[in-house]
């Protein structure tokens, strides 16, 4: 019986021991919180939808992290927001100087002195993740490297990333004072796929060539995407990828399906494919459980009327269309849209003041509001227009 009972014992030991040794083996560990409806290897992710910024799960998505190269989300950014504006063009040269020649790590080997267009230079950073072209191209917008980390920092506290740092536009730095977290790369992604899309007519090149045309002669430069989940996972529209041996790996990754754009965010992952893997589970948890509500707020509004105005009413428009993100099965053929808007408004108004506003409920409950403008201006009548009126009435 003694026997038995120490055979027992020691099975009970040994199965404990390993239990231990699992739980503190680094590589192995899964970080999911109690109840959570997905396991990722990865310790810190977020997953959102892009036109209502919804959060669809998250995990330590405010913990501060190196960004490694999914810096240059921001850089692009920057990129598209002075092409919008028109201080750069798409065929623009870009000069590569010493200091963007000089970029280790992920590079395109663009040599000091040559010449690309903002277009190839675009592709380089997107598709190759090139730290010489990145550096390039923040010379080129702002004059020098520093500058333009500037620009990075302050639109980053525009966009509300409290959580953030920048200390260089490719990543490459090792600076402890170069951080980010889930959150704000994910407010960061948004920015970048919602303002400016056409970032897909290059996030989505797998394999491109490009020409080095340098004092040494022309060649021919083969640009392959980092990010392979373009090859794993069929909706993938983007993002970009990063990894250092400080920040291991990372992912913003951004994919359509049914019209809902998911991000999918992933930080310090162990190994690349795990990055790759975490995405693919939490873009498919999205979208198993999402459902999209738009309304484009095309429809006609009546004109208001206008006491004490020159003219006895006004135009009225919305101020944007309107979208939910359901995650909870609900049946959104039934959310209501009602007007408000007083019966009359008085002189003067404006275009582009508030007038009423759209408000949107479902099972009860409001859901979300959006404001309907007024489209022109309507002085205050003076005694002058009165008289007008009352000879317009009679002559009429």
């Amino acid at each position: 019986m003694n026997c038995v009972y120490r055979k027992v014992t020691a099975r009970k030991i040994i199965s404990f021991m390993l239990v231990i040794c699992l739980i503190w083996m680094p590589g192995i560990k899964a970080y999911a919180e109690e109840g959570a409806p997905v396991t990722i290897a990865a310790p810190s992710a977020i997953l959102l939808e892009a036109s209502t910024g919804t959060v669809i799960y998250e995990q330590n998505a405010d913990a501060a992290c190196s960004p490694a190269s999914i810096t240059k989300i921001m850089t692009l950014l920057l990129i598209f927001e002075a092409l919008e504006r028109g201080d750069i063009k798409l065929e623009d040269e870009v000069m590569t100087s010493a200091h963007a020649q000089s970029m280790g790590g992920s590079q395109v080997f663009l040599e000091e002195g040559e010449m690309q267009t903002v277009d190839t230079m675009i592709k380089c950073i997107a598709v190759a993740s090139g730290n010489d072209a990145a550096v390039a191209m923040a010379e080129f917008i702002a004059g020098s490297e520093e500058e333009f980390v500037s620009r990075m920092n302050e639109k980053a506290q525009a966009l509300g990333m409290n959580g953030t740092h920048f200390e260089d536009c490719c990543g490459l730095t090792d600076s402890d004072n170069h951080y980010t977290t889930a959150r704000d790369v994910a407010a960061m992604s948004r920015e970048l796929i919602t303002r400016h899309p056409d970032v897909f007519n290059y996030t989505m090149i797998w394999m491109e060539d490009i020409t080095h045309n340098t004092a040494r002669g022309s060649s021919t430069f083969t640009l392959s995407s980092t990010n392979k989940l373009l090859k794993q996972y069929q909706w993938t529209t983007g993002l970009k990828t990063g990894s250092t041996s400080k920040a291991k790996y990372c992912l913003s990754a951004t994919a359509r399906k049914d019209d809902i754009d998911l991000i999918a965010v992933v930080m310090t992952a162990p190994d690349y494919k795990v990055r790759f893997s975490d995405a693919a589970t939490l873009l498919n948890y999205g979208y198993s459980v999402s459902a999209l509500y738009k309304d484009a707020n095309q429809d006609a509004l009546p004109r208001l009327l206008i006491d004490g105005g020159v003219q006895d009413d006004a135009g009225l428009s919305y101020q944007q269309g309107f979208s939910y993100l359901d995650v909870k099965g609900n049946d959104l053929n039934t959310i209501e849209k009602v007007i408000h808007l007083p019966e009359s408004a008085q002189a003067p108004v404006k275009a582009g003041d508030k007038a009423g506003e759209a408000v949107y409920r479902l099972n009860g409950e409001t859901i979300g509001t959006v404001p309907i403008l007024f489209s022109e201006n309507v002085e205050k009548a003076v005694y002058r227009d009165y008289v007008l009126k009352v000879l317009a009435y009679f002559l009429l």
